[in-house]
């Protein structure tokens, strides 16, 4: 929560000093996927220290593989929905136009491959190195930025 609290904070700081109004579904969904992406971190912790022994953290017995697959399956529900509702809040279809909800097939995408390499592949603890190295998670996140690139500027 700590580590999701912190990454509200740099949207909040961020949206204060270039003077930008931030939806609240902007907000949620910065929260509940920094929670998602600490939840999967979490998850390689509990994996490795049940192969190794090795703890990553002195609380890495309050977690389980079970409530931690709960956990980020939920996260990653409810990051789907903020999407859903920031695309076609009020706010946005009126700054952007009725079609953002577009972008949408890019997010779902996306957190069905981090799912994967959660759940499949077990390559979760760095979410950085995830991104660096995963060329196909690095389409999604371009062809989401094209699509909205479009979306704005050309206008579909």
């Amino acid at each position: 929560m700590i580590i999701a609290l912190g990454f509200v904070l740099r949207i909040l700081i961020g949206g204060a000093v270039t003077n930008t109004h931030l939806s609240h579904w902007i907000i949620l969904m910065t929260f509940i996927f920094a929670l998602f992406l600490a939840l999967a971190k979490r998850r390689d912790d509990v994996l490795n220290y049940l192969q190794t022994g090795n703890k990553a953290r002195k609380n890495i017995q309050g977690y389980n593989l079970e409530f931690l697959n709960v956990a980020i399956t939920v996260m990653a529900t409810v990051v789907v929905v903020c999407y859903l509702m920031y695309c076609t809040s009020v706010e946005i279809v009126g700054r952007f136009g009725d079609n953002v909800y577009l972008t949408s097939f890019f997010v779902i995408l996306g957190i069905l491959r981090y799912l994967q390499l959660t759940f499949v592949w077990l390559i979760s603890g760095s979410p950085t190195l995830v991104l660096l190295r995963n060329r196909f998670l690095q389409l999604i996140i371009l062809g989401w930025i094209l699509s909205f690139f479009v979306i704005i500027y050309v206008h579909l």
